[in-house]
């Protein structure tokens, strides 16, 4: 009796080892960290990606019956402030996000001390002039108050598409690193209202125009076609503010991810930038 007791015992904890190892691996991420894989009861593995509602969302929405197939479910979180996605991917909440351009990753990065990489560009989201008071740019008055994003690397791109239409005049050099303050010439006395990039359609009818991100333009239901004036697709917007999938560093090799990245920058995907959003939206080449 003795010894059945014995063997019962070391049976059981046995039993509990195996069941504590195979937990172990049912609450991995894409590598072990934030996304929860199901391999005890299927190969599938879940990966969390927070993106911003369009067009990343609705991009990831096409991706996601393609990494079905693949084994890989995409569990897509929508964000619409532009500080979240990053937080969130640093604390380990989410795997990856998508919203976002290298200029302001960096200065996220430099900013709040944390280490995200690029792991790949999808596509670029011009932007655009877009008239509230004033219906032309030509008919811009003295003095005439223009919205631009209020963080540091959509601010200077605002600026560079103004000085692309013979608003103002920058420094020198500055290039991505403008800001209001390297401003040398303001021939029309231009008032600057820095707004959250989010807040700039609804501030359209208190402005005289706004410049305003591509993905927000997008939401606030205005055409890039209607825009008195868009980033020229050989400027220097073109080739440095392409959106981007993010991950922690640890992650860049992981091997979901990659099929992530994959899938986004396949024909299919770029089939569906192309046909849906009629030049707001222009996939990467």
């Amino acid at each position: 009796m003795k010894n059945y007791s014995k063997k019962l015992i070391t049976l059981s904890l046995i039993a509990v080892t195996v069941l504590g190892a195979f937990a172990g691996c049912g609450s991995s991420s894409a590598d072990s960290s934030s996304a929860a894989s199901d391999s005890q009861e299927s190969d599938t593995v879940t990966i969390k990606v927070g993106a911003s509602v369009t067009p990343h969302s609705e991009i990831l929405e096409q991706a996601k019956p393609i990494l079905a197939e693949q084994g890989i479910d995409l569990e897509i979180i929508q964000i619409e402030d532009t500080v979240t996605p990053n937080t969130s991917l640093a604390e380990g909440s989410l795997d990856a996000n998508f919203f976002q351009h290298q200029p302001y990753l960096d200065d996220f990065n430099a900013e709040n001390g944390t280490d995200l990489v690029s792991v790949g560009a999808v596509h670029y989201e011009p932007f655009g002039i877009y008239a509230g008071k004033t219906a032309n740019l030509s008919d811009l008055p003295d003095g005439a108050t223009v919205a631009v994003p209020n963080n540091t690397t959509n601010e200077a791109r605002a600026l560079l598409l103004l000085q692309q239409e013979g608003l103002l005049t920058l420094k020198d050099g500055v290039d991505i690193n403008a800001t209001i303050n390297d401003i040398v010439d303001n021939p029309k006395n231009i008032q600057f209202k820095e707004i959250a990039p989010e807040q700039l359609v609804r501030a359209l009818p208190d402005v005289d125009v706004a410049v305003i991100n591509g993905n927000y333009a997008i939401e606030g239901g205005l055409k890039v076609k209607d825009a008195l004036a868009v980033e020229s697709d050989q400027g220097v917007a073109a080739k440095t503010y392409e959106n981007i999938v993010v991950v922690q560093k640890k992650d860049e090799n992981n091997e979901a991810i990659k099929k992530l990245v994959e899938v986004l920058q396949s024909d299919e995907i770029r089939a569906y930038i192309e046909k849906t959003y009629d030049g707001a939206v222009v996939p990467i080449k």
